[in-house]
């Protein structure tokens, strides 16, 4: 397979479609876990690192740092190298290819995991904790487009919202393994947190090879003049297909796809589609995840220091109730999932947000008479990011579908970024002054925020979001290189893509409709 991109020109396909129309298979397991897995990761290390930081702070742990530099500076560097390395290596994902960029962001996660667990003074534990956040931020943006643009369109939205949500899977993962980390009988206190962070660079590795495996997305390809690439690896997969199935795929169904194939797309371009042609979809996307960055940090910031200071649980057996609560976060994409792709994406993704929101400010009420306990608290929890886990996940969904083909990792660069700041830095510095004083009022209050703006999301989506179940991603949002659609006859086979060299440059697509 030729990786010498030849001089783009006009090309007529229909990729797309026959992308969409494929039947699940093995090969889309192959996609779920060489690039879903990851958030595993993610989900185990965020958790680990919370759960261990009395444990670093003790005499004999190796490290001379405090409990709240652990959880301040540690986790505020983890979110900024988040944020700085979604745009980063958001932009490269869109201008050098998904597969490129989701094997780096992985590398660099995988090295700077293994390197924190070797930390031997706080500013080196500082610099990895950074680097770590900087592959995982790349990661969002190179694993949503590859996988919206791999999977079919009859199951994008669930597979994209379960994926997302795998994260609490490793959360639990993590809860329970920095029990045994913090377990002095079992490990000694300057060896069980580095065997956290070895395991999940041991993990990373592992996922690292079956990635390998993944191809690059034919839609990138055959914008940036690569459509004999597109079309092997599309015709390699319907092999794969029609020989687990034992049966000659159907037609795809829809028009060929005419582009004029460009190399790359200017940053201003991509800023012009976004804030301008999609302004509302901007509006949309900023909206979802301000709503759920904020709720999760109502709850989660200060869980430990509710259970604590209200309940008198001890600080060593909090790490139960938070893998309770994440059962429910992953239960929510688990079994919610196909809605999104059956009901709708409108219906789903606004009563997702409102529905969490108004469980919070009942969970918030009854707080404040006084009728819950730590078990019941946390089962309120639990209903509540229930249904915010599969709002969340879509808010990932969304960005990464409604806007077109060029900008799309840098999209949900720009979105990812932009929430996980404002929930990683203003929201623990809000919540954590609220949920710390110990009286009830404050933590209502809390609670109270986090409500009010998921709800305020959850109508922003009933006015704004898009129908996108069961569509094509260019039929969704037309690629900014599209010149046409045409009427495709039936034959018999797939037809390959049809290349008109020569006809180099940009050319101004038709006004894609918005929401």
């Amino acid at each position: 397979m030729s990786t010498t991109a030849p001089r783009p020109g006009t090309v007529t396909t229909a990729i797309p479609a026959r992308l969409d129309r494929l039947p699940w298979s093995r090969w889309h397991w192959t996609i779920v876990i060489g690039l879903g897995t990851v958030w595993i990761l993610d989900g185990l290390e965020v958790t680990v690192v919370g759960n261990i930081a009395s444990r670093l702070s003790e005499p004999g742990s190796g490290l001379a740092v405090s409990s709240s530099q652990v959880t301040g500076v540690a986790a505020a560097l983890y979110v900024a190298g988040a944020c700085t390395g979604a745009l980063f290596w958001g932009r490269l994902t869109d201008r050098f290819g998904r597969k490129k960029l989701f094997m780096i962001t992985l590398a660099v996660y995988l090295g700077a995991t293994a390197l924190t667990a070797v930390s031997f003074h706080a500013w080196w534990f500082f610099l990895f904790r950074f680097l770590t956040g900087f592959g995982i931020g790349g990661e969002y943006a190179a694993i949503n487009s590859a996988i919206d643009e791999l999977i079919p369109a009859k199951y994008r939205g669930r597979v994209d919202l379960i994926i997302n949500g795998s994260f609490w899977v490793g959360a639990v993962g993590g809860a329970l393994l920095s029990i045994l980390a913090l377990n002095t009988s079992l490990l000694a206190a300057n060896v069980g947190w580095r065997l956290t962070f070895a395991l999940g660079a041991v993990l990373a590795l592992v996922i690292l090879l079956v990635r390998r495996h993944v191809p690059e997305s034919p839609r990138w390809l055959l914008i940036h003049g690569r459509d004999r690439e597109a079309e092997e690896i599309v015709s390699a997969i319907e092999r794969q297909v029609e020989e687990q199935k034992g049966e000659r795929l159907p037609e795809p169904v829809g028009g060929e796809l005419e582009i004029h194939q460009r190399r790359s797309v200017t940053f201003m371009e991509i800023a012009r589609t976004v804030f301008g042609r999609y302004r509302r979809r901007a509006v949309l996307g900023f909206s979802l995840f301000i709503g759920q960055a904020f709720l999760y940090n109502a709850i989660t910031f200060g869980f430990g220091a509710i259970l604590t200071k209200f309940f008198n649980v001890p600080a060593d057996h909090t790490g139960y109730y938070f893998a309770v609560i994440a059962v429910g976060n992953f239960c929510g994409p688990l079994l919610l999932g196909h809605l999104f792709d059956t009901v709708g994406r409108r219906v789903m993704i606004s009563s997702t947000y409102l529905l969490s929101g108004l469980l919070l400010f009942g969970t918030a009420w009854l707080f404040d008479q006084g009728s819950l306990g730590a078990g019941t608290l946390t089962a309120c929890w639990c209903a509540v990011l229930f249904f915010a886990s599969a709002g969340a996940s879509s808010a990932y969904l969304t960005v990464s579908e409604i806007f077109p083909m060029e900008t799309r990792a840098m999209s949900i660069a720009f979105f990812y970024a932009l929430g996980t700041a404002a929930g990683g830095i203003s929201g623990p510095l809000l919540f954590a002054d609220l949920t710390g004083t110990g009286k009830a009022g404050d933590t209502v209050l809390a609670f109270s925020i986090g409500a009010a703006l998921m709800c305020m999301a959850g109508l922003v989506a009933a006015a704004l979001a898009v129908r996108a179940e069961r569509r094509s991603l260019e039929d969704i949002a037309r690629p900014l290189t599209a010149v046409a659609v045409r009427a495709r006859a039936a034959t018999k086979g797939a037809r390959p893509s049809r290349r008109t060299p020569g006809t180099e440059g940009p050319t101004a697509p038709p006004a894609a409709s918005t929401p």
